[in-house]
């Protein structure tokens, strides 16, 4: 555990750095409160501190309060080390957000037994950090694939689509689906299918760039949001992981299986009056005329007066080849 000292005296300073390195802690020194204040800005910053109260530049008070204005940092347990022991010298301290208080001269061992007390308060702290952010991840993620869930990348696509019209760019929508999936989980088994879903969504996850969105939209049906893109990227990006996807079958425990997936792709700049839902409802329809063309292959959704293409228009916009038609 790494502890930051701030202490003016350097005679305390030293006495403090060698209590606490003897104790097994990695103790950080510094002898005024505006190089504590650095530290504790710092990416690795120590999580305890032992903050004299008088001290050059900062005082310890107002590195507390400086430090409990930060927002999405990790908890830092602030102990003031002070000569002041009236009642108001203690409210103030703690109400400037010091979580513990010693006056001097202190006792070593009250000293590293109020540290420990602040060790057992930062576990906790991580316990319930971590705690939460699994909710957060059980309630955002498809449990079998590990995407983001239905609910979870819808919401993207709200924010995403929001931001394309403020900001007047481009958003391109992939919708997926496996071709002939439940011939797999009937022949093959439903943990042969789970198999493929979860190598198919790995590969997805690879592919993509950091900031663009992968999601589980339905059984066998995935939706690929790509900030951004105008229909050429869009449309390279979507042949792109078709035909990486047909080209290796999935290794499961019941044999290779060969998987192809068909997609219905538009760039919302091509339709600038539809909202989410009907954005997607058009994408399907250039995914239901994919699997009508004989699947594996990318359709692309092409705005006309930007109203949706029909089902029954003729397929005259397909980019890729039909492989392996089945």
């Amino acid at each position: 555990m790494k502890i930051l000292i701030a202490e003016d005296d350097s005679v305390s300073r030293r006495m403090l750095t060698a209590l606490l390195s003897r104790s097994g802690y990695e103790v950080v020194a510094v002898e005024d409160g505006v190089k504590a204040w650095e530290i504790l800005q710092a990416e690795d910053a120590p999580r305890l501190a032992l903050l004299d109260w008088m001290m050059p530049g900062m005082d310890g008070v107002d590195v507390c309060r400086q430090a409990r204005k930060q927002v999405g940092r990790p908890y830092a347990y602030l102990i003031l080390l002070t000569a002041k022991g009236g009642k108001v010298d203690v409210i103030e301290g703690l109400e400037s957000g010091a979580d513990d208080y010693l006056t001097k001269p202190y006792d070593a061992q009250e000293l590293k037994a109020r540290m420990r007390v602040g060790l057992r308060i930062l576990e906790l702290e991580d316990n319930l950090v971590a705690a939460r952010d699994a909710m957060h991840f059980k309630a955002t993620h498809d449990p079998l694939t590990g995407l983001w869930n239905r609910g979870a990348v819808l919401d993207f696509l709200q924010r995403e689509l929001s931001r394309a019209r403020r900001e007047k760019s481009a958003l391109g929508i992939l919708l997926c689906d496996l071709d002939d999936f439940k011939c797999i989980n009937d022949t093959r088994g439903h943990e042969a299918g789970d198999e493929v879903l979860r190598e198919v969504a790995r590969h997805f996850k690879g592919a993509v760039r950091p900031y663009d969105a992968v999601g589980r939209y339905g059984g066998e049906e995935f939706l690929i949001l790509l900030p951004g893109c105008e229909l050429p990227t869009t449309r390279q990006r979507a042949e792109e992981l078709r035909a990486a996807i047909a080209a290796q079958p999935v290794q499961t425990a019941q044999g290779n299986i060969p998987v192809t997936l068909s997609m219905g792709v538009l760039v919302s700049r091509d339709w600038p009056r539809m909202d989410a839902d009907a954005l997607l409802r058009t994408a399907d329809d250039a995914l239901y005329r994919a699997k009508a063309a004989g699947r594996n292959c990318v359709e692309l959704a092409r705005p006309s007066g930007n109203h949706p293409i029909e089902v029954g228009a003729p397929v005259d916009n397909r980019v890729s080849a039909k492989a392996g038609k089945r």
